[in-house]
């Protein structure tokens, strides 16, 4: 099939908005490069009905394998956006910062989560709309700050740009991320943790609560307190959760 776009039938609202979020959901990802794997997959003009068979398996296959690289997870949520199945809600706003001074919460460390939507833990690192920043610790959650991913520096390295957004935090919470990025947060000395599933940013921040009272690891119990140049660095990439 040609991957030449058919300029001459236009692409409906609905499915121009799926292309749209798709993309945005993708690392590194423009429309322009998922039309042409769609060009490859389904034909253009792309339809409901023609996005509704799309596998994960053809997409990572079109196109001389475009997206061959990407883990199957981050496909699946692309392919949840063409379909239908998923969309970001257009009122959505970041949630609202609590104040915070320097120093104010004893024995805490500082804590990002991957966000698209409210205070969902559902980003991809390279991908995600912002970073919810939480002052953390066994007894007390604070969000205390909210940084958008959408800098001028992300256009000529995206995962330095966005590792440089987190640095100041010892943990870092994501729905997904790639082996390179995973190491540019490590050089940053920053921990990161996939949870596949995505789920509350608040339920997985109490869940390390549960951990730092009850059993903290090694790692966890060096970072509590300490300053930025004496908390641990670590030299491994992302851990499963």
């Amino acid at each position: 099939m040609s991957n030449e776009p058919n300029t001459k039938t236009p692409i409906s609202k609905d499915v121009a908005l799926r292309i749209a979020l798709a993309a945005r959901s993708l690392p590194d990802t423009d429309v322009k490069r998922v039309i042409k794997v769609l060009a490859d997959t389904i034909g253009l003009p792309p339809t409901p009905k023609k996005l509704s068979a799309l596998t994960v398996k053809s997409f990572k296959a079109a196109a001389d394998g475009e997206f061959s690289d990407l883990a199957s997870d981050v496909i699946k949520e692309a392919l949840s956006f063409l379909k239908g199945d998923k969309s970001f809600d257009e009122k959505d706003k970041a949630p609202e910062i609590e104040k915070y001074k320097e120093g104010e919460i004893t024995d805490s460390i500082r804590v990002a989560c991957a966000s698209n939507q409210g205070e969902e833990l559902d980003g991809h690192f390279g991908s995600c709309a912002r970073f919810l920043i939480y002052q953390v610790s066994a007894t007390e959650m604070r969000l205390i700050d909210v940084r958008s991913t959408n800098g001028p520096e992300s256009r000529d390295d995206k995962n330095a740009y966005r590792a440089s957004l987190v640095e100041d935090c010892q943990l870092m919470f994501v729905a997904s991320i790639g082996g390179p990025a995973a190491a540019k947060v490590v050089k940053a000395g920053v921990h990161p943790v996939k949870y596949l599933e995505g789920g509350s940013a608040r339920d997985r921040i109490a869940a390390l609560q549960k951990a730092i009272v009850e059993s903290p690891p090694p790692w966890l119990a060096k970072a509590m307190g300490h300053d930025k140049e004496s908390r641990v660095r670590f030299e491994r990439s992302a851990v499963e959760a």
